[in-house]
């Protein structure tokens, strides 16, 4: 599992839009960043799992679909908005 520690967001009303990059650092201690729609695409296809960790506390990153179905990443205890996620630090590279 990869756990998220950042992430590149725009300036849009739609909370289901705002996020456009994810990232961390890998277990040889290198960073990496996908797209949402990459992250989306490597949970679908069991390439990879995300989670976040707020508190020592792990949540899974799961894909859901907005009311018109897009598809955007939010964490299983999130009810309607991605916050988890949302509040994490802004990836620098």
């Amino acid at each position: 599992m990869n756990r998220i520690r950042c992430i590149n967001k725009q300036d849009r009303d739609n909370i289901y839009e705002r996020i456009t990059h994810i990232g961390g650092i890998n277990s040889s201690w290198n960073n990496w960043k996908l797209t949402q729609k990459a992250a989306i695409q490597h949970i679908k296809t069991w390439k990879y799992n995300f989670y976040v960790e707020v508190n020592w506390v792990k949540t899974n990153v799961i894909i859901a679909k907005s009311r018109f179905w897009n598809e955007y990443l939010k964490t299983e205890n999130d009810w309607d908005e991605p916050n988890n996620l949302l509040s994490l630090p802004e990836c620098i590279s």
